[in-house]
């Protein structure tokens, strides 16, 4: 058994430059948890795979394609391959996230 502590796992380096942490990477699927501190946000990009983000904590701003809304604790959201996406924080407190890439991308993320 593999256990993962999300919080204990190193931050990867990004284009985002936001704090990002893989906590699983299979040939099948990756996990990332991302943490957006107040006022940090990801860039728009282009990601090559099925991507869908499940809320931990906080509240933001996801934005798919023309699409914008406001989400928060519990709430998934998907985003098909090759659709523009990024995320705001504008909020007072940390916001924190999974990304789940299915299947694993073999292509780089592509930033606009």
């Amino acid at each position: 058994m593999k256990i993962v502590d999300a919080m204990a796992a190193p931050v990867t380096e990004n284009p985002h430059h936001v704090a990002t942490r893989k906590l699983y990477d299979t040939e099948h699927a990756q996990v990332i948890h991302i943490t957006l501190e107040p006022g940090e946000s990801l860039k728009r990009h282009i990601t090559p795979v099925d991507v869908f983000f499940y809320v931990l904590e906080g509240t933001g701003v996801v934005e798919i394609g023309e699409e914008k809304k406001t989400v928060g604790p519990d709430m998934l959201i998907d985003s098909p391959a090759n659709i523009v996406h990024c995320w705001y924080n504008g909020s007072g407190a940390p916001l924190r996230f999974l990304v789940v890439k299915v299947p694993r991308p073999t292509s780089t993320t592509r930033l606009l």
